[in-house]
């Protein structure tokens, strides 16, 4: 009779969940798990802990269910760090799994030994655990999919000795966890009757419409009200079609900026938005006087520390159905769309403006845009409309590096192209995750743009009067010659009149043709960080 080990009923369990698509960096602690590695699992390397990880998110994020990460014992976890913070931070559901040295050698503080593995990753896991047997590890790793998928989805951490992986262990049996949850009806509809009073509603859109996939509930919602819609400050993810006449922009990260955004409004809905998230210090009253604010959000953690307004603890999708249900039309114009930017000009050398104008003619309407170039996230917002639920994902929380793998892991997990427009300061965090792009023959396209560093430092910076900040210039970096040399094929452009033609080869790649990377000289400053200082 074969015995079941801790191994097999772990496959079994990954097979049953659908994550057979494994993101990690091997060593040795985890090499027991490798053995007999089954023909149907993928397994995709990372060159650092961190890329793994942001491969793993991007991936999760475009499949909606959670993916499984494999890292090196403790230094492994401690360089995937950044990128764990982001998916926590993010609502991003994985399944981080770390190597530990054998249980025999725990107590003698071995090489690449964890002392507390499971103290290690917190805050910024929703659980962290080593099982105290080796036959609970299948069992633990079950939860662990059931935690990180329930919401506020997020990542999980569970730490397994080397020597687990052989001993024996029982199956774990597939269960059914429906996550979702609803306010009080009395409270719905105590909101509903504010909203059918009020003179000027507003909905305030963050990552949890994305995340639960209720962009077109949100969309009836606003429609049904007339309200204004705005995206919460630094949100990683769109969630509502922004050429749609009822949006209204991007609120700033600035407490005075964005109080006097929301101040024409008298009642102000949020939802699945942290909606004060700040980036500069500038004090001020959350809201103006005579806002109202109502906060709708699954993670009982985010009602607890809003400083204002009245908080709904609830999934979003079941509340907006009986929400829009209750409200009819109201006797109220709409507010008036926000105006168009000034196309830009070509003046010979490459800016931000002239390069988002061209992408935004050339952007098919169904492609997903990842970003991580701070210092022109403003310009993109402004002239690169997002339509479509999962069209835009970027890190909502600032830990940089990011950008490039989770475009690997978002092109994996459908094999239709992604674009990734970087800075060259986020892309040196994590450009290792070229090489697995082109390994994995991912389809994505990445436009770097070129500063010279990290301007939008240098930005936030001169708005508190410091005019010279050191470590904040990056030169002498051929990054075309540095992805040709992970295999992945590149481009330069540097000046306007060559950008068209550039964009063109680029953006025109079939989903079967790998990754690319143009590489863009941009000339012009972050000064418009945030828009006008208001500090």
């Amino acid at each position: 009779m074969t015995t079941t080990t801790v191994r097999d009923a772990v496959m079994r369990l990954l097979r049953d969940t659908g994550m057979t698509t494994v993101f990690g960096n091997p060593g040795s602690t985890e090499l027991r798990m490798f053995r007999d590695w089954p023909d149907d699992f993928t397994y995709v390397l990372g060159l650092q802990e961190s890329v793994a990880v942001g491969m793993a998110a991007g991936h999760a994020l475009g499949t909606r269910s959670a993916a499984f990460v494999s890292l090196h014992s403790a230094g492994g976890v401690g360089h995937a760090l950044g990128a764990v913070f982001n998916a926590f931070r993010d609502r991003v559901p994985l399944v981080i799994v770390a190597g530990q040295q054998a249980r025999s050698l725990i107590q003698l503080r071995p090489f690449l030994g964890a002392d507390e593995p499971a103290v290690f990753p917190r805050p910024y896991v929703k659980s962290a655990r080593q099982p105290e047997r080796a036959e609970d590890v299948p069992a633990a790793l079950a939860e662990a999919y059931r935690i990180a998928m329930t919401h506020p989805r997020g990542p999980v951490f569970v730490s397994v000795p080397e020597d687990d992986w052989d001993r024996p262990a029982e199956p774990v049996a597939p269960r059914t966890v429906h996550s979702a949850f609803t306010a009080d009806p009395d409270a719905l509809a105590a909101l509903a009757g504010r909203l059918a009073d009020c003179a000027r509603p507003a909905l305030v859109v963050g990552p949890g419409v994305d995340d639960e996939d209720a962009l077109e509930p949100v969309r009836a919602l606003a429609e049904r009200i007339r309200a204004g819609v705005w995206i919460s400050p630094l949100s990683g993810r769109s969630g509502f079609p922004e050429s749609h006449p009822l949006f209204q922009g991007f609120l700033p990260p600035v407490a005075r900026q964005l109080a006097a955004r929301l101040a024409p409004y008298d009642v102000v809905v949020a939802l699945g938005a942290p909606v004060f998230t700040y980036h500069v210090a500038d004090e001020g009253p959350p809201l103006a006087p005579g806002t109202e604010l109502f906060h709708l959000d699954c993670d009982p953690g985010q009602a607890a520390w809003l400083p204002t307004g009245t908080s709904l603890v609830t999934t979003l999708r079941p509340a907006l159905a009986r929400l829009t249900g209750l409200l009819k039309e109201p006797d109220r114009d709409p507010p008036p769309p926000r105006p168009a930017p000034v196309p830009a000009r070509a003046r010979g050398h490459i800016t931000p403006e002239l390069f988002f104008d061209l992408l935004r003619a050339r952007l098919p309407h169904d492609r997903v845009l990842v970003e991580e170039a701070p210092s022109h996230r403003d310009t993109l917002h402004a002239r690169v409309p997002v339509q479509l639920s999962g069209g835009f994902l970027t890190t909502g929380s600032g830990a940089l590096g990011w950008g490039l793998p989770l475009a690997v892991g978002r092109a994996l997990a459908d094999r239709r192209r992604v674009v990734c427009v970087v800075g060259d300061g986020s892309a040196l965090y994590s450009v290792q995750a070229l090489w697995s792009a082109a390994r994995h023959t991912a389809p994505v396209t990445y436009v770097l743009l070129d500063n010279g560093g990290y301007a939008a430092v240098r930005a936030l910076g001169c708005r508190i009067g410091i005019t010279s900040i050191p470590g904040t210039d990056i030169t002498g970096i051929d990054f075309a010659a540095l992805a040709e040399s992970f295999g992945c094929p590149a481009a330069r452009a540097e000046h306007a009149g060559e950008l068209p033609a550039a964009l063109d080869h680029a953006l025109g790649r079939g989903d079967d043709a790998g990754p690319f990377l143009l590489h863009l000289r941009v000339t012009g400053s972050a000064g418009t960080l945030y828009g006008p200082w208001a500090g």
